[in-house]
């Protein structure tokens, strides 16, 4: 595996993984300033946002780190810096676009959600957030294009740090925001929710100031890059884009698809749960499957994400190339990281549901049920994500295109039947089930299209598997230890024995992986230097 796509997965893992926990942890103190009834308010501005914005601009960063790595491998960076002053260009009214869009079908939206008068939340509040929400799409779109033209340069810090600085200027808008609304001014906490929700556009302009702070950074050694490289190519604006539009569909669906399931059980949940007369409950339980359980739930996928942002500039990297070794090489190493690194912390979540909830929001045996059923479709959220990216990197955009749309058929055609019988373990069932298909007919591909066979990734991953049930054994023999002594009391109490459970089970993990030696042979030269002076590995 590239010493690139090592260095880039780690700064790009390192950075999700600290966005996504400081969007998680700050729920916490924003969940007890407006409160369990109120918090529903707040899932129904993001979930309409997120689709607008993967639409507007999720292709963007991988389509543009393609294109550019394409040409820069044939040393023509020209070319790259053409698309990228004719993209600010474009982003900037596509944003605009968007932002219309979302704006003035904020009530039509709010109309497909709201079902019943018992619900908690009007279709003017709905409304309202959705507006209040749009602003960001103004200003995250010209961050989308930097980040995709230096990813396409394998310089992928800008795009880790932007995001972090992003989130924790975000954050820090939303709880002092909230904060002065409801407790200082003693206003509505929905209006709070609003105010919340437009602190993404102030986080969005952090992060433009964060990436023009990089291309000061980096404009000397471009520069040079851009002196040395021949006129650039002869392709017309036209075809540029038609090229960039190829690989951004694909893209888009990518960055679109969880969104768009969720949007699904944004419009259908209600309904079905009015019909088996549960209606006065379903936003309640709608905010526990699409925000409070998803925010936790998404964190063992940002090392997924990491490697198909990634992976797919190196990929496209070695397909230009025909270097069909480094494609082969890059996917085992992929695959096997991906599960070696998410598969325990999908069981942490499962063993743990009760005290994780119990932590972050409060004790609540509905959401805890929900976070133990919806943890491990982590792992199809996450293999989803790596072997789309491994077709796109291979040009088979056309089987994204249909093995997302698949799923999604899937997903619709079984929500409501399953809800009905299921309730919210109904709609969880249906995305299991599209995310599944998805998943094989890429995997299918893939084999087909690279010809792909590894018997050393299936007697890893059977290795990793061996490894997770020691572990899963050793944590849960844990918590009923420490349950036995004393029931968890409060939110202090769940994280020590949070903290209590994952050291054992990372030490048991981290221990059996060293010792065996599979770490050392995932994570290179350097770990296994320096593991053998403890006498681990081989």
């Amino acid at each position: 595996m590239s010493s690139n796509l090592v260095k880039g997965t780690a700064i790009l893992t390192i950075g999700l993984f600290l966005s996504k926990a400081l969007g998680l942890l700050y729920v916490i103190p924003f969940y007890s300033i407006i409160g369990k009834e109120n918090v529903g308010l707040y899932q129904y501005a993001y979930i309409p946002y997120n689709l607008a914005l993967s639409i507007a601009i999720s292709g963007a960063p991988l389509a543009i780190s393609k294109y550019v790595s394409k040409y820069n491998a044939l040393g023509d960076y020209a070319t790259g810096k053409k698309l990228m002053k004719s993209g600010m260009l474009v982003m900037s009214v596509t944003g605009f676009l968007s932002f219309l869009i979302l704006y003035f079908l904020a009530e039509p939206i709010a109309g497909l959600v709201h079902k019943s008068e018992d619900q908690s939340f009007s279709i003017d509040e709905i409304a309202t957030v959705i507006r209040w929400v749009s602003y960001a799409l103004l200003a995250v779109p010209l961050m989308s294009i930097v980040r995709g033209y230096f990813q396409g340069f394998q310089k992928f810090e800008p795009t880790s740090v932007s995001q972090l600085v992003e989130q924790i200027i975000r954050i820090g808008v939303v709880l002092i925001g909230a904060y002065i609304v409801v407790d200082i001014l003693e206003l509505s906490p929905r209006t709070a929710v609003n105010f919340a929700v437009f602190a993404a556009f102030i986080g969005a302009l952090a992060g433009l100031v964060v990436l023009y702070r990089y291309w000061m950074k980096y404009k000397p050694e471009i520069q040079q890059l851009y002196d040395a490289s021949p006129p650039a190519s002869q392709i017309t604006f036209v075809d540029m884009y038609k090229e960039v539009i190829g690989y951004t569909i694909p893209f888009v669906l990518v960055g679109v698809i969880n969104p768009l399931y969720q949007f699904v059980d944004m419009i259908t949940f209600n309904e079905a749960m009015g019909s088996i007369g549960l209606a006065k409950v379903s936003d309640e339980y709608l905010s526990m499957l699409n925000f409070l359980t998803h925010k936790i739930v998404m964190i063992p996928v940002m090392v997924a994400t990491g490697f198909s942002m990634a992976l797919i500039p190196v990929i496209t990297n070695y397909y230009t190339k025909k270097d069909q070794k480094g494609i082969n090489r890059s996917l085992d190493q992929t695959f096997q990281i991906m599960l070696f690194l998410t598969v325990p912390m999908v069981i942490g979540l499962m063993v743990l549901s009760n005290e994780t909830y119990q932590f972050l929001y409060e004790k609540d045996t509905v959401g805890a049920d929900v976070l133990f059923s919806y943890a491990p479709v982590a792992i199809l959220f996450g293999l989803y994500t790596v072997t789309a990216a491994i077709l796109q990197g291979i040009d088979k955009h056309k089987w994204i295109v249909f093995t997302s749309l698949l799923g999604l058929l899937f997903k619709l055609m079984l929500n409501i039947p399953l809800i009905k019988v299921f309730e919210t373990d109904g709609a969880i069932v249906a995305t299991a089930i599209g995310y599944m298909i998805a998943v094989g007919v890429n995997i299918v591909v893939i084999i087909k299209e690279l010809n792909y066979r590894s018997k050393m990734v299936y007697r890893r991953l059977i290795l990793i598997s061996i490894f997770n049930l020691i572990m899963l054994i050793a944590v849960h023999l844990t918590l009923k230890g420490l349950l036995a002594i004393s029931p968890v009391g409060g939110k202090i109490q769940a994280f020590l024995y949070i903290a209590i459970c994952a050291i054992v089970g990372a030490a048991i993990y981290g221990f059996l992986s060293l010792k065996t030696g599979l770490a050392q042979k995932l994570f290179g030269e350097r770990l296994t230097r320096f593991t053998k002076k403890f006498g681990f590995g081989r």
